[in-house]
C-alpha cells in the first residue's frame, strides 16, 4: 500500500503560544479570566463566563489586543515549527479567535489556521462568539483523515483530547497533571526536543 503523506495538527496556546486569557486575567488584574480549557472541559460554559465578565468589567475587544500585542510565541516554538513544517503539511486548530490570533500568527511567519470569530459591537464590545464548526479540531482531524492523510497531533487541554484520540497519532505538550492521569494513552512531551522526538516516531520524519 501506498504510504499515506503526513499532516501535522498542532493546538496554539500552550503548544506554541502564551494562554492569551491568563494574560488579559493578569494585565486586567482579573482572576476569573485566568479559567482556560485547561480548568473548564465545556467550552461554551468557558466563553458565556468570559463574555460576562467583559460585559461587567467594560472591556472592549481594543483592550485585550493591547495586551496580546505585549505577547511572543513560546520560546523555541518559532523553531519547533519551522522544523515541522519543513518535514510535513501543519494545521494550527486553535478554539482562539481571529481578532487575537493574527499578532501571534505573524510571529510565527503565518501557519494555516483554523479557528473561530469574535461578535463586536460597533462600540469595540465583544457581545458574541461563533465556531467556526462545533469540535472543529475533531471534525478537520476527521476530515483530514478522509482525505487520506496521516495525521499526528499534538495538544495541552481538554479541549484537545477529542483532536488527539482522533488523529492516528495523539500527543500531549506540557499537559497539566490531572489531564495527563485522566487520558493516559497519550505521550507527554514537556520539551521541544521530546515533541520533535515524539513526532518523529509517530509520523516517521526524518530528524
Amino acid at each position: 500500500m501506498p504510504i499515506k503523506p503526513v499532516i501535522a495538527c498542532l493546538d496554539m496556546e500552550g503548544v506554541l503560544t502564551p494562554e492569551i486569557w491568563v494574560n488579559v486575567a493578569e494585565k486586567t488584574k482579573i482572576p476569573e479570566l485566568r479559567l482556560t480549557t485547561r480548568d473548564e472541559p465545556n467550552y461554551n460554559v468557558l466563553m458565556k463566563r468570559r463574555l460576562k465578565i467583559l460585559e461587567e468589567r467594560r472591556l472592549t475587544l481594543k483592550d485585550i489586543q493591547g495586551v496580546i500585542a505585549t505577547l511572543a510565541p513560546l520560546d523555541g516554538a518559532k523553531d519547533f515549527l519551522a522544523w515541522l513544517r519543513a518535514r510535513c503539511q501543519v494545521i494550527i486548530l486553535s478554539d482562539t479567535f481571529e481578532q487575537f490570533a493574527a499578532p501571534l500568527m505573524k510571529q510565527l511567519d503565518y501557519p494555516t489556521l483554523f479557528c473561530n470569530t469574535l461578535e463586536v459591537a460597533p462600540d469595540g464590545r465583544i457581545v458574541n462568539y461563533h465556531l467556526r464548526l462545533p469540535d472543529q479540531k475533531q471534525a478537520s482531524v476527521l476530515a483530514l483523515k478522509a482525505l487520506n492523510f496521516r495525521v499526528v497531533a499534538a495538544g495541552d487541554s481538554y479541549n484537545d483530547t477529542s483532536m488527539l484520540n482522533a488523529a492516528d497519532a495523539g500527543i500531549f505538550f506540557r499537559p497539566p497533571a490531572n489531564i495527563a492521569k485522566e487520558f493516559p494513552q497519550f505521550p507527554v512531551t514537556q520539551t521541544y526536543a521530546e515533541l520533535r522526538t515524539a513526532f518523529c516516531k509517530a509520523a516517521n520524519l526524518p530528524a
